[in-house]
């Protein structure tokens, strides 16, 4: 394979986001190479005073089929994908001229299919073939042809020519790869939207870099983050950042959790985060009172946290905000005063995510070694008529309030899972435990005094009647879990005698 630099003398230019195209074609031309070009792509050249000729002049065949056909002919991709060294004499004979560099992006797919009410036939419309078609062939040639893809290579690929007169063999492989990672991506956006199937026999989602990270968990580990291409859901990345650092790895999970937790909620809400668990969580009817119930909850969790808030932070807030450390701070919007006190913690990362949606219905995937494991997201939502009562004892319209806000803050705490809640205020939360009693130990020590009318919350069935016992004599009037254990009746049993209200969810909410 040729690894020699190689001259540019012909390229064709066929683009439909047209940002910097003049700029490159200009140099191009006056260096007194010949540029191919197509549909609107000649007509934005032509404009700007540069010389083109038309593929369907080149190639003595027009565009048809309402341009469907335009570049797909042999003299287009023989020029780019004979080898100079091997087919000269047949490319001679049959009146093929070699293209040198391929400029050329897609038709925007994903844009299209974004937009609200899109219709089958107008987004297979917009799926590009002549395109794809130039692009591969282009980066197959590797050891002859130059491929621009991406308008941020145009300068470097300006300043290489100028250099060296035409682009080195390293060059030339580093623009196949991107070529053949643009065309991947475009064709798996496309293989994603026409497929119906929620767990398809190949899984290949495509993501674009939206900037490299510091590092990861940890200083050692280089990191990035990606952006899925199709906008279908409300996410950390699209946030407007009005001040501080760009979001860490650990801050964007951190952030995204609890995004993630407060997207549950209609009611005025304040979530606080730390590694990951929310450590706070209140919902009432005026932010500011919400703000601190959900901070006063673990004030010494919160420290170094992340606060989320569902409605405008206003000047109160701010200034409460302005006492204490926390890493970042996320709203809808923010009163102008409010965006003034807040500056004065410049380290503070100050975001706003605009009107906080619901969640929908999306998949969820993690990285595991050699795999990938896929799985609908978490949008189960339980009311009021679904919960099983199965105690002796009834619970009151508050509890059972307490029990449903419980339940919406415990699919968001890592498993095993037990929270305590009152007047829709987290008390304790006990995380991530190896076992269930040892959760429950944990939540019923963070609420510390405050147990008195609380409800207690439990991501998965209690395997024995040991955590009711523990719960007993605390203040802890009624409990909410999923059911389910070959002990039920054992626990009910344990209720009963404690004189504690029970309810089951028939379903589980796991967080791993």
């Amino acid at each position: 394979m040729n690894k020699s630099i190689t001259t540019i003398k012909r390229t064709l230019i066929s683009v439909y986001d047209k940002t910097g195209i003049v700029e490159l074609a200009k140099y191009l031309s006056d260096k007194g190479i010949e540029i191919l070009s197509t549909g609107g792509t000649a007509e934005h050249l032509r404009n700007a005073g540069i010389e083109v000729i038309d593929v369907s002049d080149y190639t003595g065949f027009p565009e048809i089929m309402d341009g469907r056909i335009k570049t797909i002919n042999p003299k287009i991709e023989g020029g780019i994908l004979g080898l100079r060294d091997v087919h000269k004499s047949e490319a001679e004979t049959q009146n093929i001229k070699w293209i040198d560099l391929v400029v050329c992006n897609l038709y925007p797919f994903a844009d299209t299919i974004s937009k609200p009410n899109v219709s089958l036939k107008e987004a297979l419309e917009n799926i590009d073939i002549g395109g794809p078609t130039m692009i591969r062939s282009a980066a197959k040639n590797i050891g002859w042809v130059g491929v621009l893809v991406d308008v941020s290579d145009y300068q470097s690929i300006i300043n290489e020519h100028k250099i060296l007169g035409g682009l080195s063999s390293e060059t030339r492989k580093l623009l196949s790869a991107k070529a053949f990672g643009h065309c991947a991506q475009y064709d798996s956006i496309i293989h994603s939207y026409l497929n119906d199937d929620l767990l398809p026999q190949t899984f290949s989602p495509s993501f674009n870099k939206s900037y490299d990270l510091r590092y990861g968990e940890n200083p050692h580990q280089k990191a990035a983050a990606y952006k899925n291409p199709i906008r279908n859901t409300q996410n950390i990345l699209d946030a407007t950042i009005h001040q501080g650092k760009k979001l860490s790895y650990n801050n964007l999970m951190d952030a995204d959790a609890a995004l993630s937790c407060l997207r549950e909620f209609s009611d005025s809400t304040c979530v606080v985060v730390k590694h990951g668990n929310p450590c706070g969580v209140a919902s009432g009817d005026d932010i500011t009172n919400v703000y601190k119930k959900a901070f006063d909850a673990d004030s010494k969790s919160a420290f170094g946290g992340i606060i989320v808030l569902n409605r405008t932070c206003n000047k109160t807030i701010a200034e409460m905000i302005n006492k204490i450390f926390v890493e970042i701070v996320i709203a809808p919007n923010y009163d102008s005063t409010a965006l003034e006190i807040l500056s004065n913690k410049k380290n503070l990362r100050v975001l706003e995510i605009n009107k906080i949606v619901p969640k929908t219905q999306n998949i969820e995937y993690r990285y595991i070694s050699g795999g990938l494991l896929v799985q609908e997201s978490d949008v189960s939502t339980i009311t009021e008529n679904q919960l099983n009562i199965v105690t002796k004892k009834k619970p009151s319209t508050s509890e059972l309030a307490d029990m449903i806000f419980a339940w919406k803050v415990l699919k968001h705490v890592k498993s095993n899972a037990i929270i305590t809640v009152e007047d829709r205020i987290t008390l304790g939360i006990g995380a991530g435990q190896v076992s269930r009693v040892d959760a429950v130990e944990l939540a019923l020590k963070k609420s510390g005094d405050k147990l008195e009318g609380s409800v207690l919350a439990s991501d998965a069935f209690f395997p024995f009647r040991d955590s009711i016992d523990l719960i007993a004599d605390t203040g802890v009037t009624a409990i909410i879990q999923p059911g389910g254990s070959i002990r039920d009746q054992e626990i009910i049993q344990a209720c009963n005698e404690h004189g504690i209200i029970m309810v089951f969810t028939g379903i589980r909410c796991f967080k791993h």
